[in-house]
């Protein structure tokens, strides 16, 4: 195919990248010889960010990038620089404060324009075409007239940045307290929506790492209104539109306060951390919701994002032909003649009725009551019930999939992958299912051969793409989910694995200042970045942390035990203050001030011991074992040939060794 325009992008492996390869625009992608032109040529630089599920960066594109007199003014007075985020999420976190810091807020696309040496002078988000051409010539036109004050203003927001990213390390332990800690979940109560779940708002996000701290929290605490919480936020999000209830699988989050209509992009870190969510909560609740959603994510994650080595694609866009959502949703018709009869009994189930109309007269599908109930008023059993949305299922899905497919974004990402593990693992404990653990060592045996040369990590992999660097989230959470195979497989590879990961993470990205780990190794950006706020991912360094509070315990080693208490430490005064961002900090503040245990099962059945054990629900308990004579720590001396015995221990200290699970958790209750 001929195209009128094409710039350096064409070159590209990135299916965001690719998406601007032919507008009029002389982009560049991110590198220190674009950069270096801007210097050479004193021309301000242009920095794009997005991502291809993104709909209004392709509303962007679409409108003003592909737009010849837009791309004529952009051409003329800068260096014009795409970057996807999900590639350089080092790029996108500098210039993201950047914009938060000027606008007060941010989001994607983000458009900066930065001096020459990188430091901006402009951020804003999605514009159209008459407000980008404003934008242009006016900051243009301040730094031809003003350079003197465009200077001074960029140097003001570069120290923003940089003042946002300094952390003072603390040497005082003393405050690793209950107390912290439940003052941290009262305050956060506050913004409950006891409801519908999730925090007040009209916008909701699953934010899958709260979820999971809140479940161990309630646990450990006995706190019945928080277990409730939980129960009423995972109940809404899988009933509701947030949920594909043909395919399975997450969206992106929830546009209303009800999570009934979705922003329909899915993505695999959601999917990755949801998957680990449900399969805990069916620990604890035992709920069979919980276990269809489990069963069903996987299914569309087979389906849909995996490639064919057993790694798994990074997203799937919101859009199809140009329109958000079309891809999924239901006019009335189209579902009375793809279900005929079933119709009546559908439209009950799915709640199809003209109050509930989402946009162009179509139906976003979403429950408001539990099977059992359903059946009862409907006068079905529950097999037949199930039977009918089987079949409703296979009909629609088999009708939808003649449409056109929204655009899947094939890049593999390390730390993204290293989520699914955690995922897969974590439905194999509560499952007890061998072929979860399957596919969770199969992406870890992906990454090992495409994404790892010697001790140096890739953070995203595409054939024949360009090979970049990864960030300390690519080590953290490929150490971590090397950690939880080694609890679960019992193989002492992945346990070394996991050392030598964090030997390589501290080596590169340990910062001194903070008693932290910067984003990347490298001091290309105009400051370097801290993460520590945990978000719609966890932050690396609580990972971090995590990572050696796990060592501290199976290796006895207590250096990274200290380093993970200070790195808790320092992070108490944000933790306090604001728990929704801060979630995975305070498990392991859960992990520091309560009792933590170690229970080690040694002998030929360990494995089969340690699977029932992992199919309770038991908050700050480490369980590993052994199925032969090992010299770690744990098991020293402690492996006979014609028995399998667990030990129960807390600080170095374990109760006498009993044979069976009941007396097991009988001893953990009573220690």
């Amino acid at each position: 195919m001929s195209h009128k325009f094409t710039n350096d992008l064409v070159h590209e492996t990135s299916p965001y990248l690719l998406q601007h390869a032919h507008n009029p625009v002389h982009w560049k992608p991110w590198s220190n010889e674009a950069l270096a032109k801007a210097k050479k040529e004193d021309k301000l630089v242009l920095v794009s960010v997005g991502y291809s599920s993104c709909h209004w960066c392709h509303v962007m594109e679409e409108e003003t990038f592909a737009d010849e007199e837009v791309a004529k003014l952009m051409n003329e007075n800068f260096v014009n620089i795409k970057v996807d985020r999900e590639e350089r999420p080092d790029v996108d976190h500098v210039y993201m404060t950047a914009l938060q810091l000027i606008k007060g807020n941010g989001g994607w696309p983000l458009n900066v324009i930065t001096l020459p040496n990188g430091k901006p002078i402009y951020g804003g988000t999605y514009h159209t075409k008459e407000q980008w051409m404003k934008v242009l010539a006016e900051v243009s036109k301040l730094y031809k007239e003003d350079p003197k004050k465009a200077n001074e203003y960029a140097d003001m927001v570069a120290q923003g940045i940089e003042d946002v990213n300094i952390i003072e390390p603390v040497s005082d332990l003393d405050g690793l307290q209950k107390e912290v800690l439940s003052e941290s979940v009262q305050q956060w109560k506050a913004n409950w929506d006891l409801k519908w779940g999730g925090n007040k708002g009209q916008q909701k996000f699953m934010v899958p790492v709260n979820l999971d701290f809140l479940m161990d929290y309630a646990a450990i605490t006995k706190d019945e209104e928080t277990k409730d919480f939980v129960k009423t936020t995972l109940d809404n999000i899988a009933m509701g539109g947030v949920y594909d209830h043909i395919a399975g699988g997450f969206y992106r989050y929830s546009t209303d306060a009800r999570w009934k209509i979705p922003h329909f992009e899915k993505m695999l870190y959601d999917n990755a951390q949801l998957l680990s969510v449900y399969s805990k909560a069916y620990t604890i609740f035992k709920d069979p919701l919980y276990k269809k959603v489990v069963e069903q994510t996987i299914a569309f994650l087979d389906r849909e994002m995996k490639n064919a080595e057993g790694a798994y694609y990074s997203a799937i866009d919101a859009d199809s032909d140009g329109e958000e959502g079309k891809f999924y949703i239901w006019k009335e018709k189209e579902l009375k003649d793809i279900l005929k009869a079933d119709f009546d009994t559908f439209s009950k189930y799915f709640n199809i009725s003209r109050s509930n109309i989402w946009e162009n007269d179509s139906y976003v599908l979403f429950r408001k009551t539990r099977d059992e109930e359903f059946a009862k008023e409907n006068g079905l059993t529950l097999e037949k019930l199930e039977a009918l949305k089987q079949n409703w299922k296979d009909k629609l899905l088999t009708h939808r999939n003649k449409r056109t497919p929204p655009l899947i974004d094939d890049k593999i990402i390390t730390s993204w992958n290293a989520l699914l593990i955690n995922g897969f693992v974590e439905a194999y404990n509560a499952f007890d299912d061998p072929e979860y653990l399957q596919k969770a060592e199969k992406i870890f045996n992906f990454i090992k051969t495409h994404s790892l040369q010697k001790d140096q990590l890739v953070h995203s992999y595409k054939k024949g793409g360009k090979r970049s660097e990864g960030y300390i989230e690519d080590y953290a959470l490929l150490a971590n989910a090397s950690l939880n195979l080694y609890r679960a497989s019992l193989s002492a590879e992945y346990l070394k694995f996991s050392e030598e990961l964090i030997q390589a993470a501290t080596t590169k990205f340990s910062d001194a200042n903070s008693g932290m780990f910067s984003f990347n190794s490298s001091d290309e950006l105009i400051a370097k970045i801290i993460k520590t706020d945990d978000g719609v991912m966890p932050s690396p360094n609580s990972i971090m942390a995590e990572n050696l509070l796990l060592l501290g315990h199976i290796d006895y080693n207590k250096e990274a035990t200290q380093k993970a208490r200070t790195m808790l430490s320092t992070m108490l005064p944000m933790v306090k203050d604001n728990a929704y961002s801060y979630a995975k900090w305070n498990s392991l503040m859960l992990n520091t001030v309560y009792p933590y245990y170690e229970i080690a099962v040694v002998g030929a059945d360990a494995k089969k011991l340690v699977a029932q054990l992992n199919k309770e629900h038991l908050p700050n308990v480490l369980i590993v074992g052994a199925e032969k004579n090992s010299e770690s720590p744990l098991f020293k001396g402690r492996f006979v040939e014609d028995g399998t015995y667990i030990y129960v221990c807390q600080d170095h200290t374990c109760k006498l060794p009993v044979v069976t699970v009941e007396e097991a958790l009988e001893q953990l209750n009573d220690f």
